[in-house]
Formats: structure tokens, C-alpha cells, sequence
């Protein structure tokens, strides 16, 4: 499951979505993620799935690779969907035990809950997937700007916010390495108790802090050899811009938007409050 980890990799393309401008991808993703949580009812949240699966396919990211962002989070959405079928209560009863009381409001419940987490990670994947590090530092830099006024270092924030994201994958592969070479030697990280599995993995995660420290030093040295800082005075050499397709995709979510609160109001809350 580790090797499927794809959060933070760029997908190299040519679609609308990679032409876009990177702040006004990151400002959709923002309203995209508001919109998740004011979804009230089924019609709204078929009309979030249309969105998300639109934006996958105006991306053409390989729909593979969008798979292999939900899979990390199938335990989540499965924990998610249990909790609310067993707790929520009302509608039409299911299984009325002595011990497990399950409805139908529980179980429409868990299905909304599982749908909207699953459209989040998808669409703020399409974030990473269609944008480069290089690209997305400068957009969180340009929309974080107007707090350098309280002397908030933005540049160092946003170079900190990206290498996070851009070091993931590379993480991952550590992670993947350590565990061959572990496995190698003889260790035994498959078999067991949950607390014999938890014990197993001390051999992992040590030389993964150790290897992290090592290639956060090793950057370091490199971005002071190059005298990078930052900041006052840096170029770039592809300056952003807004063109047209970038409003026009801001008409798109803000109509997406007001047709959500639209069928909110026609239709209520009929599940999630």
C-alpha cells in the first residue's frame, strides 16, 4: 500500500487543467473543498461527483493513478462509513437487534460520508498532479504576499509547504528500500499480533528519521552552494499571469458553488447536518 502512495507527484501534461494559472488552481481547490462540507443532500452531492469526475477527465491524469490516491485512504473512508452506519439513527429500521440497531439514514449517511471524502482526495490530488513544486512555491508564495506586512517570512513558508509535498514520494521509496533491505537481513514484518507488528516496524521507521535528517541536511548545503534565499530580489524565469480559461474556470466553480446552495435550499438537509 506504501508503493501506492501518490500525493505530491506532478503528472507531466498538456490539458487545460496544467495550463492553468497555479493560484487560481489553488483557489479552486479551496472553494472545491468549502463546497464538500455545504453538500446537504444526495442531488448536491451527485452534482460534487459530475464536478470531480469532469475535473479527472478534463486533467487526463491515467484514471490508474487517480486510483492509487483513494487506496492509501480505504481504511479511513471504511472506518468513516462503519462509525456512521452504527450511530446514526432514524429512517427506516434495518437490523433492530438488542445489540446492533441499524437504519437506513445510517446507511445513506456512511455512503454520503465515504463519496466526500473520496472527491476531496481526488480533486486537491489534481492540485499536485497538474502542478509543479517549482510552480505551486511561487502561487502559495504570490496568495500568502499580503501577510508580510506582520513580517511573516511567505517565501521560506511556501518553500517549506512544497518541499513537504514534493518530498513524499521520495519518502515513500525510503520507506519501500528500508523494508526490502530489512526483509533481507531476516526481519519478519508480515507475521504476528498487532503489537508484534508495531514493534516490527522500529527497524523501519529509525533509519527513515536518520535518512530524513541526512536529505534535509544534503538540501540545505546544496541550496546554500547555489546561494539561494529567497525572498526580496529572486526571479523567475516564467512569470504567472492570469488569462482567460483562468476566469472562465472561476465563472465554473462559482456557478458550481451556487448550484449546490441552490439545491440545498430546494431539496434541505436531508442526511447531513
Amino acid at each position: 500500500m506504501i508503493k501506492d502512495i501518490t500525493i505530491g507527484q506532478y503528472y507531466n501534461g498538456n490539458s487545460v487543467l496544467h495550463r492553468l494559472d497555479a493560484r487560481m488552481k489553488i483557489i479552486l481547490t479551496v472553494a472545491f473543498i468549502v463546497s464538500i462540507f455545504i453538500c446537504k443532500n444526495f442531488w448536491s452531492l451527485g452534482l460534487m461527483v459530475l464536478f470531480t469526475l469532469q475535473t479527472v477527465i478534463i486533467s487526463r491524469v491515467p484514471l490508474k493513478m487517480v486510483l492509487k490516491s483513494i487506496k492509501p485512504i480505504a481504511i479511513i473512508v471504511l472506518f468513516t462509513s462503519v462509525i456512521n452506519i452504527f450511530y446514526i439513527k432514524g429512517g427506516t429500521p434495518l437490523i433492530d437487534g438488542r445489540y446492533i440497531d441499524i437504519t437506513t439514514n445510517g446507511v445513506f449517511t456512511a455512503l454520503f460520508m465515504a463519496l466526500r471524502i473520496v472527491c476531496l482526495v481526488v480533486v486537491s490530488s489534481m492540485l499536485t498532479y497538474t502542478t509543479t513544486p517549482t510552480m505551486l512555491t511561487d502561487a502559495i508564495e504570490k496568495l500568502l504576499s499580503p501577510l508580510k506586512i506582520f513580517k511573516i517570512p511567505v517565501s521560506t513558508l511556501a518553500m517549506m509547504m512544497t518541499l513537504a509535498l514534493r518530498f513524499i514520494p521520495t519518502l515513500v521509496d525510503e520507506i519501500d528500500r528500508i523494508t526490502n533491505a530489512q526483509k533481507a537481513r531476516g526481519a519478519n514484518l508480515d507475521d504476528g499480533n498487532f503489537i508484534e507488528r508495531i514493534k516490527a516496524l522500529v527497524p523501519i521507521i529509525v533509519p527513515l528519521f536518520v535518512s530524513s535528517i541526512r536529505r534535509a541536511i544534503e538540501l540545505a548545503d546544496a541550496m546554500d552552494c547555489r546561494c539561494y534565499t529567497g525572498g526580496p530580489g529572486r526571479t523567475r524565469m516564467k512569470q504567472m499571469k492570469f488569462c482567460l480559461r483562468d476566469f472562465i474556470a472561476l465563472i465554473f466553480i462559482v456557478l458550481f458553488i451556487a448550484g449546490i446552495v441552490l439545491l440545498n435550499y430546494y431539496f434541505g438537509a436531508v442526511l447531513v447536518k
